[in-house]
Parts: structure tokens; C-alpha cells; sequence
């Protein structure tokens, strides 16, 4: 039979494991929280906008108590920075992934970029409002700004990156740049006619409408649906298209 003093070391040592959860274990229920926390704000800033949501709001749409929103996010203005740090990573983990996973080729490159916006993992009714709710303060916010400004430099870059390949496979006579400026202005307006429409419009239509304009503005590279072509036809030297 075991000693009884040994027996009640396992048992405290049970306790005491119970009572205190390793740090790892720490380290992912604030992390859930904090999400929580994030996702209520998006939630929030959806439905009521940016001047009406409070701290006390996004307690209430985490069922977390006040003291939690607190600890975690000392001010509003701190919990809507994150809130958009957030958002800007889950877009360009979006994105980056789809680009990732696509063959090689230019046009499915440019597929994956060009449509990532309208993936309905970031392409939702409160995401989208959300966004915008939070752009509409970003002229005044420098810190807003900056993140903007990260996001879309990176994301801007590779898809000149890609229209200059197309490009240069097929002779198209369009300014890099200037095609990459018309495309990222297309996909803030379906976002910005997808929060206004409502119902009424829907993700697939907006992306119908970005998949016709590959068939358009890369011709030789995808049908007038926006499917890319099997064969893209090479550039002939000194013809240009």
C-alpha cells in the first residue's frame, strides 16, 4: 500500500495543476478572448458605426464582462487600431494564401490575386461595413493610415508585378501601374456597393463583374468570362497588340 503523504502530493499536485493552467494554456485563452473581443468590434462598428460603438457594446457582444475589454484594451481608440490590425492581416493572409496555392502561370496568378477580395472568408456584410467604418476615420488617424498604406503597398506591388508579366507575354500596350490603379478602385467600389446595396447585391455578382474584367483588360490571357486561356499567345518581336 502506498504512503498516504504520497498520495496526497499526487492529489495536490492535481489541484494545483487545475487551479494553475501552464503558460501556453494562458497565452491561448487571452488570445481567444482578445478575438472575441475583435470580432464583437467588427460586429459592432457593422451595426452601429464608428462614433456609437462603445466599450461597454463590445463587452456585451463578446458575453465577456467590462473588466476583460478593459484589461485587454485599455482605451476605444486602442481596441479599434487592433481591431483594424486585425483586418488588415486576415486580408493579406487571404490573399497571399490564394496566390500561393495557384499554378504558376500569369493568368491564374492574377485570378487569385484579383478575386481574393471577394473570398467569402473576408467578403461579408459586417466585414465590409466594418471596413469602412473605420476608413471614414482614417484621414484624421495617422496610425489608421499607415496600416492602410502597408496593406495595399504590398498587396499593389505584386499585382503590377503580375500585369507586367501579362504584359510582356502578350503585347499588351497598357501602363503597369495605371492597370493595377484602375483594378484596386474597381474592387473598393463592388466593396463600397456591396455595404450600400445590401441584400440586393450579392458577393457573386460583384465577382462576375471582376472576372469579365480579365476577359477585357487581358485578353489573350482569359475568355470574355474571365476563365483563363489553357495557352497564353507569346508576344511576337517588334508586333505589338
Amino acid at each position: 500500500m502506498g504512503n498516504p503523504l504520497d498520495i496526497g502530493k499526487i492529489q495536490n499536485g492535481n489541484e494545483e495543476t487545475e487551479a494553475s493552467p501552464s503558460p501556453s494554456r494562458r497565452r491561448e485563452s487571452r488570445e481567444k478572448r482578445r478575438e472575441q473581443l475583435i470580432k464583437a468590434t467588427i460586429e459592432s462598428l457593422a451595426v452601429r458605426g464608428y462614433a456609437a460603438t462603445t466599450l461597454a457594446d463590445v463587452s456585451d457582444g463578446a458575453k465577456l464582462s467590462r473588466g476583460i475589454v478593459n484589461f485587454h484594451f485599455d482605451s476605444k481608440d486602442n481596441l479599434l487600431l487592433e481591431t483594424l490590425q486585425f483586418m488588415s492581416d486576415e486580408y493579406q493572409e487571404n490573399w497571399k494564401a490564394r496566390y500561393a496555392a495557384a499554378p504558376s502561370d500569369t493568368a491564374h496568378k492574377l485570378t487569385a490575386l484579383i478575386t481574393a477580395d471577394l473570398d467569402r472568408k473576408i467578403c461579408t456584410p459586417h466585414t465590409v461595413a466594418a471596413w469602412f467604418a473605420l476608413m471614414a476615420e482614417a484621414k484624421s488617424r495617422p496610425a489608421y493610415q499607415k496600416l492602410v498604406w502597408e496593406r495595399d503597398t504590398k498587396y499593389r506591388g505584386r499585382l503590377t508585378e503580375y500585369c507586367r508579366k501579362a504584359k510582356d507575354e502578350a503585347g499588351y500596350t497598357f501602363d503597369p501601374e495605371n492597370v493595377t490603379a484602375a483594378i484596386y478602385a474597381m474592387q473598393e467600389g463592388l466593396w463600397l456597393r456591396l455595404m450600400l446595396s445590401g441584400r440586393k447585391y450579392k458577393r457573386t455578382d460583384a465577382l462576375k463583374i471582376a472576372m469579365e474584367m480579365l476577359g477585357t483588360i487581358f485578353p489573350k490571357h482569359f475568355d470574355a468570362d474571365g476563365r483563363p486561356l489553357t495557352k497564353t499567345p507569346m508576344r511576337k518581336p517588334g508586333r505589338k497588340t
